[in-house]
């Protein structure tokens, strides 16, 4: 069989966050290409320098004809490259280097970057759904309340780490009040709440394995709503281990269930975040699903990635 010439090779965009997470990277390209395919594809890079680099990269390459384009970084990375592709036939890989990789540790993509590009090599591009909060992407969960604000304060903090956000959630903890929302699922009814916080989940977590929404089914055209109403302080120790264990369904503070849509309102604007980027929205949230509007490279196995633990609820 002939060698491909460099004209002949499929052309593929390794969009490279540098700042995410706080593992040392080393040489990201050299390792890139120390694993790549390099009979297949030819490698191009982007390294990002600002918020919106990313996506704006990814615009420019489509029209000159590329299909594949691989986010090296974490949610807030992964979002931009895929929203710039989503409803089109290009395809999103992820090496994931960021803080949380919750897209990625849905996925059952690895960490280890040789393992990961051995995806790029070998996976299957699969659909999977996707959400829209006020008609902005996201792929892994956004949210209201006491997660959004810890998402807002650790953006703001300027350190990186899970330690440091673990310091953070403590520390808002103890002053957080929760919050008054009116709510209508579906276009059916309204209701109102208050609650601690109220996730709308299209993967199963947040990343760092805390799993909000455990039977998340990321290609069953729903989002998965999660809401935690107010509890005691004492109380806060078992949500966080259910949290951590897969098994915050199984809390009587937690109230979930597989939408299409949810209209949140709120007294005033205040802080939103969509995979782990926070952002201040105003008063009325609008969020969908999007049922298979991303191809994504996943693992080529033949085990299911809707929920990455269905053996647990299933014969």
């Amino acid at each position: 069989m002939e060698r491909l010439t460099e004209v002949e090779k499929e052309k593929i965009l390794f969009i490279i966050n540098p700042i995410s997470g706080i593992r040392p990277k080393g040489n990201v390209e050299k390792n890139i290409l120390k694993y790549l395919d390099n009979v297949k594809y030819r490698a191009e890079f982007h390294v990002t320098t600002c918020k919106g680099d990313a996506t704006a990269a990814v615009q420019a390459k489509l029209a000159e004809g590329y299909t594949k384009f691989v986010a090296v970084g974490g949610d807030g990375t992964v979002n931009e490259v895929a929203s710039a592709i989503v409803g089109t036939e290009a395809t999103l890989g992820i090496i994931p280097t960021g803080s949380g990789n919750g897209l990625a540790r849905h996925l059952r993509i690895p960490l280890n970057l040789k393992r990961a590009m051995a995806i790029i090599n070998c996976g299957a591009a699969d659909r999977i759904d996707y959400g829209m909060v006020n008609k902005i992407p996201f792929f892994c969960t956004c949210g209201v309340g006491f997660d959004a604000q810890i998402g807002y304060r650790f953006a703001s903090n300027g350190k990186r780490g899970f330690f440091n956000y673990i310091k953070i959630v403590i520390s808002d903890f103890l002053r957080y009040k929760s919050k008054k929302y009116k709510l209508k699922i579906d276009g059916d009814g309204k209701f109102k709440i208050r609650a601690f916080l109220i996730t709308v989940a299209n993967s199963s977590q947040y990343g760092n394995n805390a799993y909000i929404a455990p039977l998340a089914d990321i290609r069953d055209g729903k989002l998965n709503l999660s809401i935690i109403s107010p509890f005691k302080i004492f109380e806060a120790p078992v949500i966080g281990i259910r949290l951590f264990t897969k098994r915050i369904d199984k809390s009587t503070m937690e109230h979930s269930g597989a939408i299409s849509e949810v209209v949140i309102k709120r007294k005033h604007k205040d802080v939103v975040h969509y995979d782990g980027e926070p952002i201040i929205m105003g008063k009325k949230l609008k969020i969908s699903v999007v049922p298979r509007g991303l191809r994504v490279i996943v693992p080529a196995t033949k085990e299911r990635i809707k929920h990455p633990f269905a053996s647990r609820h299933e014969p």
